[in-house]
């Protein structure tokens, strides 16, 4: 009887060391999906950041123009007219052109929602004022859409891609000028500026400001907003495609021709 009882009770103690280790097990497992729950919340969090953080150029994923022509959405601003068919990508220049003695003072962008209207800043930017006149005068910004929306915390529409995918440009680019101090609104209601991937890599894409906003102080300006505004604040209040804060208008920009005087 004595033997029995005692390997009963070996029995029972093994058995409760199995389950003290299975329930280590448990806990162990509960705590690394407890872990890897919080991993994966961070990297979803620093993702947000880092799109929020990367250059006004943008790699928004968007239709081609050609797929843009057919699937050209209803008109949702009043004043906006039907978008026309984007050109072809196919002009560009392998340098920036001179600045000239005598340089324009309004650059005239007409849309199918209206006129854009800007006064030149060239004694600021003469640089990349001489390029959005060359730009302007040679046709590259006829025919093209204005690729991008932001409604969250940064209020622009950028234009000035021939591809209408955020890649596009004239083939060079242009230095860095006139930009302003880092603060809070250092690029108000009405400012254009040169959008880019970097120091020193302005080409053609622009972003006009329709609401003050800050960013940091690497975007050229090289314009004001003089007529038109409130026609991109109504634009803007349309808002972007598919209820986002940032991607394509939901209502079309199309630049039908661009001109300088």
């Amino acid at each position: 009887m004595a033997t029995t009882k005692r390997a009963k009770e070996l029995a029972r103690a093994k058995y409760e060391r199995q389950q003290e280790r299975r329930n280590a097990g448990s806990e162990a497992r509960k705590k690394r999906q407890r872990v890897i729950a919080l991993v994966v919340g961070g990297v979803i969090v620093v993702a947000g950041l880092a799109w929020a953080g990367v250059s006004m150029r943008g790699t928004d994923t968007v239709a081609s123009p050609a797929e843009e022509a057919l699937t050209e959405p209803s008109t949702l601003v009043a004043a906006c007219g039907p978008a026309g068919t984007p050109r072809p990508d196919t002009i560009s220049w392998p340098t920036a052109p001179p600045v000239t003695d005598s340089a324009p003072t309004t650059l005239t962008l007409s849309t199918n929602c209206g006129d854009i209207v800007i006064a030149l800043a060239a004694e600021a930017a003469p640089q990349t004022v001489a390029s959005e006149a060359f730009l302007a005068a040679e046709g590259f910004y006829d025919a093209t859409t204005c690729h991008r929306l932001t409604t969250s915390g940064i209020f622009v529409l950028q234009c000035g891609d021939p591809k209408g995918d955020g890649t596009g440009g004239p083939g060079y680019s242009v230095p860095d000028e006139n930009l302003p101090a880092e603060g809070e609104a250092n690029y108000p209601a009405g400012t254009v500026a040169m959008a880019n991937a970097g120091p020193g890599t302005s080409g053609s894409q622009f972003f006009l400001v329709y609401e003050d906003t800050t960013l940091p102080s690497g975007y050229t300006i090289w314009g004001t907003i003089t007529s038109g505004l409130d026609l991109i604040q109504e634009i803007a209040a349309a808002g972007v495609e598919a209820g986002a804060t940032d991607g394509r208008p939901a209502q079309p920009v199309f630049i039908e021709s661009a001109t300088v005087s």
